[in-house]
């Protein structure tokens, strides 16, 4: 625990401390120690481990910031996975998906937490993103919003469903 320095306007007139600077000096550095030893996650740090890991090709770290039984939506065909295995699935589909479409170089950009909503154990978050990728070998893009569902667990928080919402992408701008 760090105790704050003594300064002139913890003692009183005659220098001496005050009883009540005294226990006011001690409350301050006990609420502070505490909150510095409470780590509290937020639940958007699952999004972020996602999605940062997904950039990273970190396949191993993308899908331990899901539950098992992740429930995912998005824009190719068979549009939708679910339950045990439901990301690995997701992942099959997209990489077939993009290997038949040409895509390469995929990188998703985190935009600004557009909506965040927290319940105890359970979270709602609409972020904002941009969706980089090469198509054919021409630089694409696709401004989008992705939003998730999260469960609190011993762990930390995990994405318990996710859905990607956006326009084709198109040729981006230089």
């Amino acid at each position: 625990m760090v105790i704050p320095r003594l300064t002139a306007t913890a003692l009183n007139n005659e220098g001496q401390l005050s009883m009540k600077r005294l226990f006011l000096v001690l409350c301050v550095a006990i609420s502070g120690s505490a909150l510095a030893a409470t780590s509290i996650e937020a639940p958007a740090s699952a999004v972020h481990k996602f999605l940062d890991s997904f950039n990273q090709g970190d396949v191993a770290g993308a899908e331990a910031a899901h539950l098992s039984n992740v429930f995912i939506v998005d824009e190719f065909a068979p549009f939708q996975w679910q339950g045990d295995g439901a990301f690995k699935k997701w992942l099959d589909t997209l990489t077939k998906h993009d290997v038949a479409g040409g895509v390469t170089d995929g990188h998703m950009a985190m935009g600004n937490t557009i909506r965040e909503e927290v319940s105890g154990d359970r979270a709602y978050i609409v972020m904002a993103t941009v969706y980089t990728f090469k198509e054919h070998g021409v630089q694409m893009q696709a401004s989008a919003q992705m939003t998730f569902a999260l469960q609190k667990e011993d762990a930390g928080w995990r994405i318990s469903a996710w859905t990607y919402s956006a326009p084709r992408g198109a040729p981006a701008k230089p």
